[in-house]
């Protein structure tokens, strides 16, 4: 809302001397000036503090745009910055997902007593649901069920996106196993807003209902390298 304050302003001038006057001649100008002004307009803006989604870890850091481990060279970021080849598909700028964090308490659920990712509304077939964020790094982290391999690079170094420690709400997304005949949803590469390569979920070729859990698939070798290190 402005307020408006209006200022009567008044200009006295003098002209120039007439030493053949006997007095000074004295013009008078009156107006009124009209100005505008702003309730708070010299307060400093806040910036705007981004809500914890709902039944968000304490322990866990929430961020919305991946971030760099130090073994990630400037020779590997400059890799991952490059353009994707022909299946790589654009996300969106970050914004709050249409997603929700539930906690599952089903007997029959493999995560029963952890979280599972649920839709808030209802989700259109290929759609782009939210990139998988974290930390982008090259070191080995096998104790971390939360590391999604980004890409292999021609020297055989593997680029992961790790969320065990940092990430958004992708990172409570299950496998279909156990609780779906099929997952409604997959991982696609994809390019970030500012050309740096992702991993983002979709929704497969159904709608998914707005309530219905989110589920992909973990991948064959996932299951299989895990139960090796069990």
């Amino acid at each position: 809302m402005s307020l408006l304050s209006q200022t009567d302003i008044k200009i006295v001038l003098f002209a120039v001397p007439d030493i053949t006057a006997s007095r000074y001649p004295l013009l008078t100008l009156h107006f009124s000036a009209t100005h505008t002004q702003r309730a708070g307009f010299m307060k400093k803006r806040s910036q705007p503090i981004r809500k914890l989604p709902q039944h968000w870890p304490s322990h866990l850091r929430y961020i919305t745009v991946s971030h760099h481990h130090s073994s990630v060279t400037p020779s590997i970021l400059a890799h991952i910055k490059a353009p994707l080849n022909e299946k790589g598909v654009n996300s969106k700028p970050a914004g709050r997902p249409k997603v929700v964090i539930k906690g599952i308490r089903n007997t029959s659920h493999p995560a029963n007593g952890q979280f599972g990712l649920f839709a808030a509304q209802k989700i259109a077939p290929r759609t782009h649901i939210l990139d998988y964020i974290g930390e982008i790094h090259c070191d080995e982290r096998p104790d971390s069920d939360y590391d999604l391999s980004l890409c292999r690079l021609p020297d055989g170094i593997s680029i992961g996106i790790d969320a065990s420690a940092m990430g958004n709400e992708a990172r409570f997304v299950n496998d279909y196993r156990g609780i779906s005949d099929r997952p409604n949803a997959i991982f696609l590469e994809g390019s970030t807003p500012s050309a740096e390569m992702t991993i983002a979920i979709w929704s497969s070729s159904e709608e998914i209902k707005k309530g219905q859990e989110i589920l992909v698939s973990y991948g064959k070798s996932w299951w299989q390298w895990r139960t090796n290190i069990e």
